[in-house]
């Protein structure tokens, strides 16, 4: 086992991942921009550094710089959280020829899964289901258009090496088609340095679901349910839940076949997610694999009982999965809502400032994952999420009852944050009785401008 781990991050996961090496008796190092010299995370590890000044490159993706930290501190494995270096398969190879650690899999499969049209080839190869589509890169308008013609619009337009919703375009005609396409391939080379863009069906009305797993060292994988992560605005996630609540037990075995096949193609190690589209037919499509810890990674700790860091961890330090099952099925539901510096009510512009007050919720059933506190001054760098509030119940009712509680429970004063309008998405007869896709959000704001427009008129 590691003596010390360095931990690559900020925020809340960097707190997740502090507590989860102090279970185990490791010590840590915490990592800071100028912007972050108060952060929780720097109180709460053994030893800090500075890496540089508050923009994210000057700081937590400056990797000589972290290597350095590393190394003047002794830390023998570091853990990359997410979002930053967590998915850089070159910040990997750095680590893996400075004899530290990478707590994360084997850098030739985050590179193979982080370009989207290999990881379809692979997903291909374990005949796992993936959407119709151009089966690798658009080389120009001209074979866009042949595509589009081959499967049908609308089709969508993606990323090679995307995430997060950047380089992702939809196009109904050949006129859109074009269009999107340049734009797709501007924004994915800015974002990501490689304009490579690829097309697929459009999936209408589709559920998000995606299947957490882990694998070891020894060859071994183990399947850990599944999250439905289908209430996103922009293709950010905002609403979590486990398990989904409309698939049956035979779609649930369907599912969890496919993720241990393609993981066992891949020769896949530490926790990772497979993300997949499910249409209204109950057709699994694959997307995408996470290499990494996902930021709803809560949810399935509490229906699975599991500590998934810890387990990452271990998988790194060598040791052999003590999980003795290949399947692990949910006990209970659960919740998880990101609560963001954002309003709502201004287009969610970013909100960072001082928090001048700040109650954090409880009673049965809650978890809160934070890095907040009375006094701490959210920093205008990065991320807005501020806090994941997880609710557990014996019955998905039950949950969205305690979350509700809980986000009333919440107080977060000096700033604007997301938590009215998270009530608002609860409170809603569609969410609540299971009735939502990919397009809620958007159809929530076209139901409350019908409303505004019924009601001036009246």
């Amino acid at each position: 086992m590691f003596n010390k781990v360095l931990i690559a991050n900020r925020g809340e996961i960097a707190v997740r991942v502090i507590r989860a090496c102090k279970d185990l008796r490791i010590k840590t190092v915490a990592v800071y921009s100028t912007a972050d010299a108060n952060a929780l995370h720097v109180h709460l590890a053994d030893e800090s550094v500075c890496l540089g000044k508050g923009p994210s490159k000057e700081s937590y993706l400056n990797i000589p710089a972290i290597i350095s930290a590393a190394e003047i501190t002794d830390a023998e494995a570091i853990h990359p959280g997410y979002g930053f270096l967590s998915e850089n398969s070159h910040f990997a190879e750095v680590c893996q020829s400075c004899r530290i650690k990478f707590i994360g899999p084997q850098p030739e499969v985050m590179r193979m899964m982080g370009d989207k049209v290999q990881a379809i080839r692979l997903a291909q190869r374990a005949k796992v289901p993936t959407n119709a589509g151009s089966n690798g890169p658009i080389e120009n308008e001209k074979h866009a258009v042949e595509v589009a013609k081959k499967i049908g619009y609308p089709v969508i337009i993606k990323a090679s090496a995307g995430g997060g919703g950047r380089g992702m375009r939809i196009a109904h005609t050949n006129i859109s088609l074009t269009q999107a396409v340049q734009a797709a391939r501007t924004e994915a080379e800015a974002a990501f340095g490689n304009p490579e863009v690829y097309i697929e069906k459009y999936v209408e009305e589709p559920r998000h679901v995606e299947v957490q797993l882990l694998g070891d060292e020894h060859g071994n994988i183990v399947i850990l349910g599944e999250r439905d992560c289908s209430i996103q605005r922009l293709h950010q996630k905002l609403i979590e839940e486990s398990p989904c609540s409309i698939l049956s037990s035979k779609h649930r075995k369907i599912l969890e076949r496919y993720a241990y096949k393609l993981a066992k193609e891949a020769n896949y190690t530490s926790a990772g997610t497979i993300e997949f589209l499910m249409d209204k037919n109950g057709n699994f499509y694959f997307m995408e694999m996470n290499t990494r810890i996902q930021v709803e990674h809560p949810v399935t700790e509490i229906t699975m009982d599991i500590d998934l860091v810890r387990e990452q961890i271990l998988i790194a330090s060598g040791a052999k999965l003590s999980l003795s099952k290949r399947v692990f099925n949910p006990r209970g539901h659960a919740l998880e809502c990101r609560i963001n510096a954002e309003d709502p009510e201004n287009s969610f512009r970013p909100s960072p400032g001082l928090i001048v007050n700040y109650h954090a919720p409880g009673g049965t059933g809650i978890r809160v994952d934070t890095h907040i506190y009375t006094g701490y001054r959210v920093p205008p760098y990065y991320d807005s999420l501020l806090m994941k509030l997880i609710a557990y119940g014996h019955t998905r009712d039950e949950a969205i009852r305690r979350m509700l509680r809980a986000l009333d429970e919440t107080v977060i004063d000096g700033i604007r944050t997301t938590i009215p309008f998270l009530k608002n998405i609860l409170r809603s007869e569609s969410f609540q009785k299971g009735h939502y896709s990919t397009r809620f959000i958007e159809k929530y704001f076209q139901a409350q401008k019908n409303h505004a427009v019924s009601s001036e008129s009246k």
